[in-house]
């Protein structure tokens, strides 16, 4: 089955993502149902509708709801896609700092990149690489962490031949964003989806016609309701700090991906575009 991540359904591999990618749009008894769904992982199957209702302090109307609200037919559908979800990884307990740094940040990255599959659309990742396909030109933009995905991204789009434009500064892709036309697309990168400038930009080059490809750790935000297409990867969760960290690394698959996609649509032009940039490389490589 094609996974598509606005319909779970019992093929969700990884539950934990799919729920915290969706926890913004609950209301406050149903983001407590969801936490329970989080806390317990796996060991949902061996609770009823009841134990979940008593542990969320709601009722159990409220827990078939949430299911729903996440996109499941109901609390069963909830359970199987907890049978199938591994174990949670204990906690590190190296005593050295450094030891417990590096445990802790390889298994945020370990948890973010695993969730990829459940919460990156496939259709989705299709739509995308189709729209920086047929357009003219492509502005990429970010902010903070997100702005050095956004290079990195700029680097692999031209490498493949599109026209590509990267702007160093929130100034500078607001001005780069008003010039685009209906035959122009962007891609814009955010972690929270909430940063000004970043969804400023995508909201003006939108108003000037330019198809809107987001990439962010959130399903519903300013930027993912700014956006033709939206690929929600990453984490929510605060681990020591390490939440953006960890969905940068998300991002940059997903970027790796979106051009790998996008090599198998432009074929000979993306392999012309590729022998020159290897040919650049090469003269700077001692």
């Amino acid at each position: 089955m094609e996974n598509d991540s606005t319909s779970p359904g019992a093929g969700v591999q990884q539950l934990s993502a799919h729920i915290r990618a969706r926890l913004p749009e609950l209301r406050d008894t149903e983001a407590r149902v969801a936490q329970v769904f989080l806390e317990q992982g796996s060991e949902l199957v061996r609770l009823s509708v009841s134990d979940v209702a008593a542990l969320a302090g709601t009722a159990p109307s409220s827990v078939v709801r949430a299911c729903q609200r996440l996109g499941f037919r109901g609390y069963q559908e909830v359970k199987i896609a907890a049978a199938r979800q591994a174990p949670r990884p204990a906690p590190p307990t190296e005593d050295d700092p450094a030891g417990r740094a590096l445990a802790h940040t390889v298994q945020a990255a370990h948890q973010v990149l695993d969730g990829l599959l459940e919460t990156v659309s496939v259709k989705h990742l299709r739509s995308a690489a189709r729209t920086l396909n047929e357009a003219s030109r492509v502005l990429v933009f970010g902010a903070g962490l997100s702005g050095a995905v956004a290079l990195d991204a700029g680097y692999r789009l031209r490498a493949l031949g599109c026209v590509v434009d990267v702007p160093a500064d929130p100034m500078t892709a607001q001005l780069s964003a008003g010039l685009l036309g209906v035959n122009d697309a962007c891609l814009a990168i955010s972690h929270s989806g909430a940063t000004r400038s970043t969804v400023d930009a995508a909201r003006r080059a939108r108003l000037h016609g330019a198809t809107i490809v987001a990439l962010t750790s959130y399903a519903n935000s300013p930027l993912s309701e700014t956006s033709t297409c939206t690929l929600v990867a990453g984490s929510q969760e605060l681990v020591l700090g390490l939440e953006a960290v960890a969905s940068r690394l998300a991002h940059l698959a997903v970027v790796d991906a979106l051009t790998m996609t996008l090599l198998s649509l432009r074929g000979p032009d993306a392999e012309r575009a590729l022998a020159l940039s290897q040919d650049v490389t090469a003269d700077h490589v001692y």
